[in-house]
């Protein structure tokens, strides 16, 4: 079973943001947004940062396959 960021891509291009606004608005590092884009986990932390920066829930930005 792997993590797939699916959702959140989606939700990105839906509000007109690109990957950059995460980490200049949500507080992630650069390494970190590149872990997502090759389907790595990452904590629930930053999960919640995401969440609360695009208003949504976990369910909405990632999936497990």
């Amino acid at each position: 079973m792997t993590v797939t960021y699916k959702g959140l891509w989606k939700l990105l291009i839906e509000k007109g943001l690109q990957k950059q606004d995460l980490v200049n608005h949500a507080g992630l590092s650069s390494a970190t947004v590149a872990k997502m884009g090759r389907g790595e986990p990452v904590s629930n932390k930053v999960l919640v940062k995401i969440c609360d920066y695009l208003e949504c829930s976990v369910n909405d930005i990632m999936s497990y396959e």
